[in-house]
């Protein structure tokens, strides 16, 4: 019995160390594929705290009570709206993961049209 595993032990270990460079290269492409999408996904939620603390200019009060300072495309310009408009949706918890799988498939595309998986001859 243990060395019928042993055998099959080393049958897969031989196949593996054959695929060797095909494995180091799907592993090196999904760690760039990784971080990729880990830099999408976390830069908005980084300029969001980079926004909205104490030293930011966005974080200083509206001139009317109960508004909330919202920037516009111009970094010197704001807008305040009322505290009520902004309230949590549904669809929080729907545009992160399908804005992740977005950028996982495009990435994914983009590796495709590179030819990065053609093995050359």
């Amino acid at each position: 019995m243990f060395e019928m595993t042993f055998s099959l032990f080393n049958s897969i270990l031989q196949r593996l160390t054959l695929r060797w460079p095909l494995l180091l290269y799907a592993a090196t492409w999904t760690a760039i594929l990784t971080v990729t999408v880990a830099v999408a996904s976390f830069s908005p939620e980084l300029a969001f705290v980079s926004a909205i603390s104490p030293t930011s200019a966005f974080s200083w009060p509206c001139a009317a009570e109960g508004s909330i300072r919202v920037p516009l495309d111009v970094p010197t310009e704001v807008i305040c709206f009322p505290a009520h408009v902004f309230q949590r949706s549904k669809l929080d918890m729907v545009v992160p993961p399908f804005f992740a799988a977005v950028v996982v498939a495009g990435s994914a595309y983009v590796v495709r049209a590179l030819g990065l998986w053609e093995v050359d001859d």
